[in-house]
């Protein structure tokens, strides 16, 4: 039975009590003047000019604090998921291993409205020769299909992960509408020789030690040789000196090779590859054996399937922020925030503008997340990635609503998608 649906008169009294956080402030901080904002579509009389409908169940609009480091304005976009034609999508470059502009991005795929994704691949200055892949840091859904799994924590990219929180950290929308946050697992095997082999890896930038990763047609054109460097600890450890890559076609291996490769993947091929122990596994396959591989996302908490999931940090559970986060690094940061039992979506980004650069901390974001009424929240990727966007009635282009930190916008690995529609 499909779940009841509350209407937008629901969520008003929340929006409503976002002008109160103009005269409370963030913790710490002297609240500036700023326009109210408005509830979720509804009754004329209770939306104020500030507030801009996109779609029935989607609007948009800005809020003015003053923080410990100076003026911040957050650029928001509020989404009802009761609203039967409003859903949330992966926004992505259709490969794993690539990046675009976000605007880019929302127009290929005629969203409302977006916000970018998860931290990335965005440098490989550690490792001379070896090219940055683009690729997300965390697990990756769009429309119920699995793109990627977490590379190890060691690996990633942004501020340190807050104390019980991993790589493997999602916002997600279920099969029932609802938002939620939650983890999700790879389970995978290579069966070949009557053995069995536990997979590490689904088109990600970087494996395990000692493990084996299968890189799919998801993953894209860029080498796959970044996978075997660092280790599980260390994004800048040495690339492995003990790699090996099969090549299985629809269910044969077709190729070997020593070290990791570049290049398309077929629809009907998969890539395997092994970094230590994993690549003498790997060794006893040859030309001709059959193989079969298989592979998916298995959500650690939920028992509802994801239709969407994005990667990031949790820093808001159950209405309380999580202990240790980060309080001293400020930053422009971007944040996704779930309220009304995941009914409801809200998404953040701070403005880059020289007026407004000081930004706020992992910490304040999570204040500021609890006081717009979200109970659970996570971080997104930040700095010059920080971007939301907005298509307003009529227009046939996204236009970019807040000032990207770097003048300019930062192409992204993927991004959280606003659709409204038929």
């Amino acid at each position: 039975m499909a779940p009841s649906r509350p209407r937008t008169t629901n969520v008003l009294s929340v929006f409503l009590a976002w002008c109160a956080l103009l005269g409370g402030g963030l913790a710490g901080s002297t609240p500036a003047a700023a326009a109210p904002l408005a509830a979720p579509p509804g009754p004329a009389s209770a939306r104020p000019a500030s507030w801009s409908e996109l779609a029935p169940g989607v609007g948009y609009a800005t809020l003015d604090l003053t923080a410990e480091k100076g003026p911040v304005r957050a650029h928001l976009l509020s989404v009802d998921l009761t609203e039967p034609k409003v859903s949330i999508g992966l926004l992505h470059p259709g490969e794993v291993a690539a990046r675009a502009p976000l605007s880019a991005l929302a127009d290929a795929q005629a969203a409302v409205g977006g916000v970018n994704g998860d931290f990335f691949h965005i440098s490989e200055t550690q490792h001379p020769g070896v090219e940055a892949t683009g690729a997300a840091v965390g697990p990756a859904v769009a429309e119920g299909r699995a793109l990627k799994s977490a590379v190890p924590n060691g690996q990633r990219f942004g501020p340190a992960l807050p104390p019980g929180t991993s790589t493997r950290d999602v916002l997600g929308v279920g099969a029932d509408d609802r938002a939620r946050l939650g983890a999700l697992e790879l389970d995978g095997t290579v069966t070949a020789h009557g053995d069995q082999l536990p997979l590490g890896g689904l088109n990600q930038y970087a494996l395990p030690v000692g493990s084996v990763g299968v890189f799919t047609s998801d993953w894209g054109e860029a080498s796959r040789l970044r996978a075997t460097c660092g280790t599980d600890t260390s994004r800048s450890a040495p690339c492995s000196s003990e790699t090996y890559e099969v090549t299985v076609r629809a269910g044969r291996v077709t190729a070997v090779a020593e070290q990791p490769g570049r290049g398309r993947i077929a629809e009907d091929t998969e890539v395997l590859v092994g970094r230590e122990a994993g690549a003498r596994e790997l060794r006893r396959l040859a030309v001709g054996d059959p193989v079969s591989v298989r592979h998916r996302l298995v959500a650690e908490r939920a028992r509802v399937p994801y239709r969407f999931a994005v990667g990031g940090f949790p820093v808001l559970r159950d209405g309380a922020p999580l202990d240790g986060l980060d309080s001293v690094a400020f930053a422009v940061r971007s944040a996704a925030g779930i309220g009304f039992d995941g009914r409801w979506l809200v998404l953040m980004a701070l403005d880059g503008a020289p007026g407004f650069r000081s930004g706020l901390t992992v910490a304040e974001v999570a204040d500021l997340m609890a006081s717009l009424g979200t109970t659970d929240a996570l971080s997104l990727d930040g700095g010059g990635s920080s971007t939301l966007v907005t298509r307003s009635p009529g227009d046939g282009a996204v236009t970019v609503r807040n000032h990207p930190s770097g003048g300019a916008e930062r192409p992204v690995a993927n991004g959280i998608g606003v659709f409204a529609g038929g």
